[in-house]
């Protein structure tokens, strides 16, 4: 891996924790993401399964990890099971972890090869009253692809129909939300690649550059500073493209008197960072762009203030739609007519402002949690307000990453430049 070792009392830490809410007597079986095939023998670069990471810090595939917190044998009560390496391996793919390097990384002292699984499932399983078994319960997850978490499940009940299954998935949730000083570490080391990243772009960017230049630029930048590189699909949208919210074409030019912006962000160790920036392409923002920018920024700052401990999703997020609406009056885009007659199930506010503020973010940049969970210290959010007007060809978005605590939050990308005036200063510096 590129990034520096990993203190491995994280893991253990994370181990302990979801032993407590287990139930008694109850075993818990997770199992490492697939290499996803491309064509012929080729495959897509490997992103290990997030709880599984979690809970041991192995970032290799073919791994599965056992934990009995009750087993009657301490041996077995944490066992994590790795691909064995042998020649032909080590000489096409490289050497794989030893018994003794993945103790070192996650604290486990039972290390077994995954060919030696059902020899040593079958000391364990029968143990067990009820099993927790993984599965992908992310509210947003629409994948039609069988994971190995999946065959998993099917070939568990057909072996051992008997036993029964829990779900892994909401106590993962639960533990994930609320993030470790070690995990809060790894995403500020995330945030400042990502800082490097854009103000290495602000002295880049002018009219003729290409979205697909500027995406290489933030690339070798996050590369070089450890990083497997962007945490997700970069977004570098120039003009009009920034009214389409996922738009990862990133192959137009970049012109003069366009705003560009720019969804792009690092991970690092598997945690991710979120930034969103606006930014003019020639430097200088119009009067009308200032405008729109400007009453992004007041939605970001007013947002950001509710992102503190007891507040709930919902509530939060209805605030926030009070003020953008407010913002979207004072810019001449919505009548108090528009709202005294809009559809309550689509406001609108929603035709210049259409997704959601916050999510969830950690090892996965849409992370797991609850959104019927009050908030907590340790729980880390995006705040990302946006304003798209389709008719102008003008869209912006402001992002940064809050860290909640016991008596505020904390913005982790606060060195970040946001400011108007200083970016259009590093621009033209």
């Amino acid at each position: 891996m590129r990034y520096l070792p990993i203190d491995p009392s994280l893991f253990v830490s994370n181990r302990q924790r979801l032993a407590q809410l287990m139930h008694s007597k109850s075993l818990a079986i997770l199992n490492a993401n697939d290499f996803m095939p491309t064509n012929a023998d080729g495959t897509m670069g490997f992103r290990q399964n997030a709880d599984l990471f979690y809970l041991s810090g192995i970032d290799q595939e073919e791994t599965i990890l056992l934990i009995f917190p009750e087993h009657p044998d301490p041996k077995f009560r944490e066992v994590l099971f790795l691909r064995e390496t042998n020649e032909h391996i080590a000489v096409w793919e490289g050497e794989k972890l030893t018994r003794e390097q993945a103790r070192e990384i996650s604290g486990i002292e039972t290390i077994c090869w995954t060919n030696q699984f059902e020899t040593v499932f079958r000391n364990i399983i029968f143990e067990a009253e009820c099993v927790y078994l993984n599965t992908n319960e992310h509210t947003r997850n629409d994948s039609p692809v069988q994971t190995r978490d999946d065959r998993y499940i099917r070939s568990f009940r057909e072996r051992y129909p008997l036993h029964r299954l829990e779900r892994l998935a909401p106590l993962m949730h639960h533990l994930r939300a609320v993030k470790h000083p070690e995990e809060i570490r790894l995403m500020r080391i995330a945030c400042d690649i990502t800082k490097a990243g854009f103000e290495r772009l602000l002295k880049f960017v002018k009219p003729g550059v290409t979205e697909f230049e500027i995406e290489a630029e933030m690339l070798h930048e996050y590369i070089r500073r450890r990083s497997r590189g962007y945490a997700y699909s970069p977004i570098i949208a120039s003009g009009k493209n920034a009214c389409v919210l996922h738009y990862i074409q990133n192959n137009q030019v970049c012109r003069d008197g366009e705003v560009l912006l720019l969804d792009c962000a690092a991970e690092y160790a598997n945690y991710n960072a979120d930034l969103t920036r606006s930014i003019p392409v020639n430097g200088r923002f119009t009067p009308r762009q200032a405008e729109v920018y400007d009453a992004v920024l007041r939605v970001f700052r007013e947002a950001r203030k509710m992102l503190i401990p007891g507040n709930l999703w919902d509530d939060y997020h209805r605030e926030v739609n009070k003020i953008m609406e407010s913002e979207l009056k004072g810019l001449g885009l919505l009548s108090q007519h528009d709202i005294d007659h809009q559809d309550p199930d689509w406001p609108a506010f929603k035709k210049y402002y259409p997704h959601g503020t916050s999510h969830f973010l950690g090892l996965d940049v849409h992370d797991v949690g609850n959104k019927y969970r009050r908030f907590e210290p340790g729980m880390v959010f995006t705040c990302e307000p946006g304003i798209y007007i389709r008719e102008e060809g003008l869209g912006i978005r402001l992002e940064n990453n809050i860290l909640i605590t016991e008596d505020g939050n904390i913005d982790l990308m606060e060195n970040i430049p946001i400011e108007r005036e200083e970016i259009e200063a590093l621009m033209n510096s």
